[in-house]
């Protein structure tokens, strides 16, 4: 399996991607190796291979959740700009103001 100019320009268009036309046939290049690669490992005989311990649908056991919250070393109103019912208020930024402007 190959990829073509055409393709990889198909490809970077659906994702919004900009690729300079100078660098397509590098990428093509590049994207061919990596699929010629893909082909090789495709033929390894892995049919009587030992699966991995420990390794299945089970995954892995999770702890009990045991520690509470650590405490601070001094009060969050020392650091926070203000607080409003245990919140953290911040400045809004400038660009959400102008965001807010173009919605409406």
């Amino acid at each position: 399996m190959s990829v073509t100019t055409d393709e990889v320009r198909k490809v970077a268009d659906l994702a919004r991607l900009a690729i300079a036309e100078e660098r397509l046939p590098s990428l093509v290049s590049e994207l061919n190796r990596i699929l010629a690669h893909m082909d090789v490992l495709s033929k390894v005989k892995t049919g009587e291979s030992v699966p991995a311990e420990g390794v299945g649908a089970a995954g892995t056991p999770l702890r009990a959740d045991t520690g509470g919250p650590v405490p601070l070393q001094r009060p969050i109103g020392d650091v926070a700009p203000a607080l409003r019912d245990g919140f953290i208020l911040v400045p809004r930024l400038a660009t959400h103001d102008q965001l807010g402007e173009d919605a409406s």
